[in-house]
């Protein structure tokens, strides 16, 4: 069973396609902030605890092709038995995080772009 919810993966999704697009680069006074979007980004994943941190894992691998849908549970003990590094370097070290967690959420049956549009336009 996926232990971190649809709304914290989109919210994954959307800050890791504007730190990889550069959305937000450029602060008012001219300085890059792009940075703040990659710490801000850390920040959260870093900020879940250890079973949303490896259902995440799990969900990128499964967009990855590395599990299937149906391997929900065994991806989820692998990626705690296999964690050498803090979630949040592993993650943001994938060049296609954003695609693979919305793969891996459609695989699993879930709405990416409900969970995005939940984000956004909040009731």
């Amino acid at each position: 069973m996926l232990e971190i919810s649809p709304e914290k993966i989109a919210h994954v999704i959307i800050r890791a396609r504007e730190y990889d697009s550069g959305v937000n680069a450029w602060a008012h006074n001219g300085q890059r902030a792009g940075h703040g979007t990659r710490a801000e980004l850390a920040e959260f994943i870093a900020g879940l605890n250890d079973d949303e941190k490896a259902s995440l894992v799990a969900v990128m691998w499964i967009g990855r092709d590395t599990f299937t849908a149906d391997d929900l549970a065994e991806a989820i003990e692998t990626a705690k038995l296999e964690k050498r590094s803090p979630t949040e370097s592993y993650l943001m070290g994938e060049p296609q995080l954003a695609d693979y967690l919305e793969a891996g959420m459609d695989a699993l049956g879930i709405s990416p772009e409900a969970a995005e549009d939940d984000l956004q336009h909040p009731v």
